[in-house]
């Protein structure tokens, strides 16, 4: 079985020792391709880098809504010209944060509608965050569908029946992470178990996250298959099913290549 993980941080300091160990492990666990994240100017040169360094390991870049705050006049231009890059696969992390509120909601909506932009221009998907608010990322992406079709995936989608089915009707994948393992979130499996599989993808937001049995320790790539073995059974299909169906999908998304 082959998996993508869409969606990491192996930038983070927790993998300053370990990365390229984490990134064996991962390949030795199926996983083919691995998308990591950047949330600040400097994170998406080291995952640029990383990219650059590990054939299965591909880039997202962007600023994440609780760093906009900090970003300097020209960091959004670096991160345009950097969106260029041959391994920059999508747009990234961007959204709306109401939960750490470290940044004023009115400016994380501005660089939010500067990454969706930004996509509808290099045909780039873009990689959402949200946190405690579902309804005005809903709204804002709808100002934008309105427009032109939009092509992009929600994060560690962990919402609501009702925000699942609005993303969908607008063409976004929803991206599963180790959240759905926890056994308190029958709400969000019985959500998971909604999404068609054509538009499921799955993740581990590394180092952050891990799924059960690995809760509370830090969460890599490999981990991403735990992940699917919960999706599998919540929706009563095998875990070859998942792969098949979830890998696809992220090539189709993010345009990687076959290894």
């Amino acid at each position: 079985m082959e998996w993508i993980d869409t969606h990491c941080h192996l930038d983070e300091d927790a993998f300053h020792q370990d990365c390229a160990d984490a990134v064996a492990r991962a390949v030795d666990a199926g996983v083919v391709s691995m998308i990591a994240i950047g949330i600040t100017l400097d994170s998406c040169l080291r995952v640029l880098e990383l990219a650059e360094r590990f054939p299965q390991v591909y880039a997202a870049v962007g600023l994440h809504p609780n760093y906009v705050s900090t970003a300097k006049p020209d960091d959004w231009s670096r991160i345009v010209e950097l969106a260029q890059s041959p391994k920059v696969v999508g747009l990234g992390e961007t959204g709306l944060d109401r939960y750490w509120d470290h940044s004023p909601i009115e400016l994380q909506a501005e660089y939010f509608d500067r990454h969706l932009e930004l996509s509808q221009q290099t045909g780039l998907p873009f990689i959402v965050h949200c946190r405690n608010a579902e309804a005005e990322v809903v709204a804002q992406l709808r100002r934008h569908a309105e427009k032109s079709r939009l092509n992009g995936v929600m994060h560690a989608f962990c919402g609501s029946s009702e925000t699942a089915a609005a993303c969908l009707e607008m063409g976004l994948f929803l991206s599963i992470g180790g959240m759905v393992t926890f056994k308190k979130n029958e709400a969000q499996r019985q959500v998971a178990a909604t999404i068609p599989i054509d538009r499921l993808l799955i993740e581990t937001d590394a180092p952050y996250l891990a799924p059960t049995p690995y809760r509370g320790k830090r969460n890599e790539p490999a981990h991403v298959r735990l992940t699917a073995s919960c999706l599998a059974e919540i929706r009563g299909v095998t875990k070859e099913d998942i792969a098949l169906a979830t890998t696809a999908n992220a090539r189709r998304l993010f345009r990687l290549p076959a290894l």
